[in-house]
């Protein structure tokens, strides 16, 4: 495995360890030292997470245009960073919002030029395994930021506040890591840079399977809602505040055990079958979490969520890169989650609303429809999809 691949794990594990400690408690932040709704939270996810798509489309064509990777992703990753004493330095909703924006600028300023990275320096044959490693070393961190959390909620007796502090340090040792671990490799080794002006027409060099990849990838997000929901569940059914991270913990520690086994799977065995083994997954978290009115349903739920996410992420970058050119491989990445973003957006606002008017139950119903419907969309993927999906 190129070493490229494990600096940039490390460097995710840290900024995840950073993010997913922030996560863990600032739904229950929101909602209950600042008063916001659990509407209020569904739109504020859901337009954090498709502004972090968008710019993932401007930093994929610049990418691209340039033929340079590291620049950009280590500006997304020292924005990030940057934004972390926010959260606990804002007396009110209007600078956490702020930060949470400014924060995933950061996420989408670096992720299609680090994920097109890891296509660059990796053989084909190894990069569905790629992926899945650094999904793996990402998803270890956002095992630990959740844990850490709950050890300091105990220690610091339930002040949020402080415990938002400590998300800083994670952060800085993963722009230190990527400023001095990872050497872009050489632009005669790299995808020749087009400098021309970009123009939407360039879009057409894209493949169709790449675009029928992109509206399957379109249903997984209306799906997937957001993490953010899982916490305001664990917070509904009254489990004690300390314990609330621990359902981020399940839900990480599921998403960091299948990513590496389900990307050298994928590499054998085709990736439309643990993208439709995923979506099942996804079915039965929801299934839990809205019909089942009891705390052993979070951890079901967590668990067949980071589950879901474990065989279907991975398995998504790598058709990703390769259904893309190489000259428009950080574009196809950027075009990719802007879209995936715009539907996560909607999908995460209508469940918020959902959960206003009607309770979780419908929230969770409307998740377990549209992974239906994306699990049907899957499996008559088939030879349209067939160089992407294997």
């Amino acid at each position: 495995m190129p070493r490229a691949v494990w600096v940039l794990g490390f460097v995710s594990l840290f900024m995840d360890m950073s993010s997913e400690l922030v996560h863990a408690v600032l739904p229950v932040y929101l909602t209950s030292a600042l008063g916001l709704s659990v509407l209020a939270v569904g739109v504020i996810e859901g337009i954090a997470e498709a502004t972090a798509s968008m710019m993932k489309l401007v930093s994929g064509v610049v990418s691209d245009r340039y033929a340079a990777r590291k620049p950009l992703v280590l500006l997304g990753y020292g924005l990030a960073a940057l934004t972390k004493p926010v959260f606990p330095l804002a007396d009110g909703a209007g600078g956490v919002v702020a930060a949470r924006f400014v924060d995933r600028v950061g996420k989408g300023i670096r992720g299609a030029p680090r994920d097109a990275l890891v296509a660059d320096v990796t053989p084909a044959d190894l990069r569905d395994a790629a992926y899945g490693l650094r999904q793996a070393l990402d998803t270890v961190g956002a095992f630990v930021g959740p844990l850490l959390a709950m050890g300091l909620i105990v220690w610091w007796a339930g002040d949020l506040r402080a415990v938002l502090w400590a998300a800083s340090a994670p952060a800085a040792i993963a722009v230190a890591l990527l400023a001095v671990g990872l050497n872009e490799p050489p632009r005669a080794a790299a995808p020749a840079p087009t400098r021309r002006r970009w123009r939407l027409s360039s879009l057409r060099i894209l493949p169709p399977a790449f675009w029928g990849l992109v509206v399957l990838a379109a249903l997984f997000a209306v799906a997937r809602l957001a993490e953010a929901f899982l916490v305001l569940r664990a917070q509904e059914l009254s489990l004690r505040l300390a314990l609330i991270p621990l359902v981020m913990i399940v839900m990480s520690a599921c998403y960091a055990a299948a990513a590496y086994p389900a990307g050298l799977l994928a590499a054998r065995r085709g990736r439309r079958t643990l993208l439709a083994a995923g979506l099942v997954a996804l079915v039965g978290s929801f299934g839990a979490l809205g019909a089942w009115d009891h705390a052993a349903a979070l951890w079901v739920g967590a668990g067949l969520y980071g589950l879901h996410l474990g065989l279907t992420q991975g398995a998504l970058s790598a058709a990703v890169a390769a259904a893309a050119p190489a000259s428009l491989r950080a574009t196809a990445f950027g075009v990719f989650h802007f879209v995936t973003g715009v539907f996560q957006l909607g999908g995460a606002a209508a469940a918020g609303w959902l959960w206003t008017v009607q309770g979780s139950a419908s929230a969770f119903a409307l998740g377990a429809g549209a992974a239906l419907a994306a699990l049907a969309a899957a499996w008559r993927w088939g030879n349209a999809g067939e160089c992407a999906a294997r």
